[in-house]
């Protein structure tokens, strides 16, 4: 199977680059800046806001399938339009699509959302994420769309925030609520998903819903670090723009995919 991984330069995009190569499959991974220097993989240079240049690129590498991981915080033309520059040379080619959403399009309650939850953004990514997924789903409506929360692994930017946290250099809310993922995991149920005919909705995510100021503590556990200088406080005392309370059930992938998806207490057990 030819995979093609838009976005694998990024870090849950390494991941599955790499995973791809030692399951067999033959991998083209794209970049924008730096390099993509995974072992086996073809790197690619590609601009995903220019439509031509991602349909071209795709009619060229003929892929078996597509996964579509690309994302800029603060960057609606990357996140959203992006992804449907991707949907629409996929669905050109005959590529099975597998497009990489996220948590942040929901607004956040007390209840945990399912799998078909409509998105209900409340700030500038998260309605980006809820673009892509609505453009992704009209142009191809086999598509799978995965919806995951933090990535852990080697190099998470979330644990580098933990670890900055500890060290006195950043803030953990208490009342920000997540379930946190590890990227191999998240790159395995991707890999799974490439091969099924899953479409639609489907969260991907570990089954501890943690605050990140409880993250902070795994962390430092986890890595023999002192836990007394950790700096915590309220997001919503301190009027913070993200959604609070967002958790994934991910029962349905739980009961559909092989992969184990591992929760943040056992990847970070001592």
């Amino acid at each position: 199977m030819r995979v093609l991984v838009v976005g694998g330069s990024g870090f849950l995009g390494r991941e599955v680059c790499s995973r791809g190569v030692r399951a067999g499959m033959s991998v083209v991974g794209t970049f924008h800046s730096g390099e993509l220097a995974v072992p086996g993989v073809h790197a690619r240079r590609l601009d995903v806001t220019d439509r031509a240049a991602v349909r071209a690129l795709v009619a060229q590498v003929r892929p078996d399938a597509v996964v579509g991981t690309p994302y800029r915080y603060d960057d609606w033309a990357v996140t959203a339009d992006g992804a449907a520059n991707v949907a629409v040379a996929a669905a050109e080619t005959g590529a099975r699509l597998v497009h990489v959403s996220s948590d942040a399009l929901h607004a956040g309650r007390p209840t945990p959302y399912a799998d078909d939850d409509p998105p209900t953004p409340v700030h500038g990514y998260g309605a980006a994420k809820a673009a892509a997924e609505t453009a992704v789903r009209a142009i191809d409506p086999g598509a799978a769309l995965v919806r995951t929360s933090l990535i852990l692994g080697e190099g998470s930017k979330q644990i580098q925030l933990c670890r900055d946290a500890l060290a006195g250099r950043a803030v953990l809310f208490s009342d920000e609520l997540r379930c946190p993922i590890d990227v191999s995991d998240l790159a395995e149920a991707v890999l799974e998903l490439v091969a099924s005919s899953y479409a639609g909705p489907l969260n991907v995510a570990g089954p501890d819903a943690v605050s990140r100021a409880e993250l902070g503590l795994l962390v430092a556990a986890r890595f023999g670090l002192d836990a007394a200088g950790l700096r915590t406080t309220a997001g919503a005392a301190a009027g913070l723009s993200r959604p609070l309370d967002v958790r994934l059930d991910s029962a349905r992938a739980t009961g559909l995919l092989r992969t184990r998806l591992r929760g943040v207490r056992e990847l970070l057990a001592p």
